[in-house]
């Protein structure tokens, strides 16, 4: 199986299944938030992550070796713990579209904590590939920007951390945990938080609005999607392609993340322009520079 995915096209159809599963997790984090704070949905979206994943993946646990633990723990921490908080927390004040353009910055911080602590080898045409990436989604959201203030610095700030933490953890992954399958890393790294996540989330008043609010169980089912389904088997998905193309390739999905902001818009009968397609192809041009090899 794995080899039947193990190329370009597979490649490829991963990158895009990944971008417009996380392109559709800023919607369930409005969701989410229309119930419960950002600190419940984020301890939520883990803890749900993790029974699955513990579920799913309970065989893995035995054979991880020791020393593999300490990369595995980091991996979980940073690279799922800490930016689950921090793009909720953003989204309660800024909208999915400044979001969507910070977060293509991760390929960048991938690229430079590669080069500085990893020793990745970089072509002048995968910088030129990135640089085109984050031209094109900034060409593409650029009429959605809104004014630029203190607060939404400060905020967009949370965004900016958050890309740092995915672009340490992904460089994690490709050098120390590359002989592991993507379901163990994914479920031990979960297993680190999980438990964590569900003793806060009950010493809250989760339970209260559960039982008190109207549109708690609508708000917990787009959680659960957004657990299960944007984070335990796309983070499954997204290790595996780390270990299959490389880190720089993989967190290229954050270029083509903000196109499925615009499918949407299409299915609520928005208008799709020129500049949308204009936008798309300089994404998808840089999106492919940055996967050259040659």
């Amino acid at each position: 199986m794995l080899k039947k995915i193990n190329t370009p096209i597979g490649h490829w159809s991963l990158l895009i299944a990944l971008s417009f599963v996380w392109g559709s997790s800023f919607i369930l984090i409005k969701r989410g938030l229309d119930t419960f704070s950002y600190e419940q949905v984020a301890a939520l979206r883990l803890f749900i992550a993790f029974v699955f994943l513990a579920f799913l993946g309970r065989k893995h646990y035995k054979s991880v070796p020791k020393n593999k633990l300490w990369p595995l723990f980091l991996t979980g921490l940073i690279g799922n713990g800490i930016p689950a908080f921090l793009f909720t927390k953003s989204q309660t004040f800024l909208d999915s579209g400044l979001v969507g353009i910070l977060n293509v910055l991760t390929p960048l911080c991938t690229l430079f904590i590669g080069l500085f602590f990893y020793h990745l080898k970089v072509k002048l045409v995968n910088y030129v590939g990135i640089a085109i990436g984050m031209i094109g989604t900034v060409y593409l959201l650029l009429p959605d920007i809104q004014e630029f203030n203190e607060t939404t610095l400060l905020y967009s700030c949370l965004v900016l951390l958050a890309t740092v933490c995915y672009g340490w953890s992904t460089n994690i992954i490709k050098a120390n945990l590359h002989e592991l399958n993507a379901v163990q890393i994914t479920t031990v790294a979960f297993t680190f938080l999980g438990p964590w996540a569900g003793l806060y989330l009950f010493s809250t008043d989760f339970v209260e609005i559960m039982q008190t609010n109207p549109r708690a169980w609508a708000s917990l089912g787009y959680i659960s999607i957004l657990a299960i389904i944007g984070s335990a088997i796309s983070v499954i998905v997204f290790n595996q392609l780390i270990k299959m193309t490389g880190a720089l390739f993989a967190t290229s999905c954050t270029y083509i993340i903000p196109i499925v902001a615009i499918l949407w818009g299409l299915l609520d009968q928005e208008q799709i322009t020129t500049h949308h397609i204009g936008g798309f192809l300089i994404i998808l041009g840089g999106v492919y520079l940055v996967n050259k090899r040659a």
